[in-house]
């Protein structure tokens, strides 16, 4: 599965405040605006662990940040929480590397991702934890964590060695999968274990999801507050996608349904899924025999399918990365000259960075993920020096039409 990769107390005074209107039942502007104009947002850059390259994954209703940033020389990265001001490293399960990778959504403070462990793995794996890592493959091996409270907690896998993470739900269950003991001869060199989507109940039991008939793996990559969970099924090629994510599918009470694609063979991967059961995600479009990528991202609803977003004028892929409550979509849009963060709402993908208040000089390279105030998070590119920094887009000012 592929995933592109504060100063002061005002800004997160900022970010805060939309989450404190809602709960005092105050519509605030990005909700207010929705119907009347443009919408703009104050960009506030978010403090690093000292290398160059940070970015934010997701971010809940409370304001929370969490993600990734890299160390001191950009060789290893941690994850990372960005909550109150402050930046905090998660740490890992002692290996050199860890992240959260995908929208987490959970609101009491529990968030799941990837760490490596001091082991080295003993069938010499990549895994797919390895595509969300700087450098070349560690060769160490890679769980799914939980955090709470401080506290970095492995999730077990279902018999082999590797695991992986991606969101939590309010209930407390985990979503991912795990390697079991099968060689499953659909796995491409090095990847050698067969694995399955699981569902990690809040104290740690496992429970395995199925596939589509005819496939041998599966991958979960995201559950809502309802329990209906989302991801892929297919074979277990190199285990970072492509051929493994030749469906799309969605898991209610274990019942495994196939939701669609955008014509082609691989890469169709759900991202996010919201407490009405929208899905967003990525699904290559014809044309893509080899497993080349050639994604567009996609909104599916039980009402309308799966429709093509479409991407940014002159870019030829997207991907959609979350959704809120409201339906709003945020993802990144990539074409010859880089990619850029997108905001969807109402049928129409805008580039973010055409909504973003004057002052802020950097280039908006992806949006992660947006929680139910409106209030987005992701990566930023500092044109001057290079270096990636993750974000938070709050939305200051409405631009109203006359009605």
């Amino acid at each position: 599965m592929q995933r592109n990769q504060l100063r002061g107390v005002a800004p997160w005074a900022a970010s805060i405040l939309p989450v404190l209107l809602l709960a005092a039942g105050v519509t605030p502007p990005a909700q207010a605006g929705q119907d009347h104009g443009p919408i703009v947002y104050h960009i506030a850059r978010l403090p690093s662990l000292g290398g160059t390259a940070s970015a934010g994954s997701s971010i809940n209703n409370r304001g929370w940040v969490a993600g990734f940033s890299n160390l001191p020389g950009d060789q290893t990265r941690h994850a990372t929480l960005w909550r109150h001001q402050r930046i905090v490293d998660l740490g890992t399960l002692g290996g050199p590397n860890s992240s959260v990778a995908w929208p987490v959504k959970n609101n009491q403070g529990v968030i799941a991702g990837i760490a490596e462990t001091a082991e080295l793995d003993p069938l010499g794996e990549a895994w797919s934890c390895s595509a969300f890592f700087p450098g070349d493959p560690s060769g160490h091996t890679c769980l799914g964590f939980v955090w709470k409270a401080g506290r970095m907690r492995a999730l077990p896998t279902l018999g082999g060695n590797n695991g992986f993470a991606t969101g939590v739900n309010q209930p407390g269950q985990v979503v991912g999968w795990a390697e079991n003991t099968v060689h499953d001869p659909t796995c491409n060199p090095p990847q050698v274990l067969q694995f399955r989507a699981v569902i990690w109940g809040p104290r740690g039991r496992i429970r395995q999801l199925p596939p589509l008939l005819g496939d041998t793996v599966t991958a979960a990559t995201a559950i809502n507050d309802r329990g209906q969970v989302v991801g892929i099924s297919g074979i277990c090629d190199v285990a970072i996608g492509r051929f493994s994510a030749r469906h799309a599918v969605r898991w209610d009470h274990g019942a495994v349904t196939d939701i669609g694609n955008l014509g082609g063979v691989a890469w169709h991967t759900p991202m996010a899924i919201n407490d009405r059961g929208d899905v967003v995600g990525f699904s290559n479009l014809p044309g893509d025999q080899g497993g080349r990528f050639n994604a567009h991202a996609f909104l599916w609803t039980k009402r309308g399918g799966m429709t093509d977003l479409g991407t940014l004028p002159g870019d030829t892929t997207s991907q959609a990365l979350g959704i809120n409550a409201r339906r709003q979509v945020v993802g990144v849009s990539c074409g010859a000259s880089g990619c850029r963060a997108f905001l969807w709402q109402h049928g129409v993908m805008t580039d973010l960075n055409t909504l973003v208040a004057p002052g802020f000089s950097g280039q908006l390279t992806s949006a992660g993920d947006i929680n139910n105030a409106g209030v987005i998070t992701g990566e930023a590119l500092d044109r001057e020096t290079g270096e990636r920094r993750a974000f938070t887009a709050v939305v200051t000012e409405v631009a109203r039409t006359t009605e």
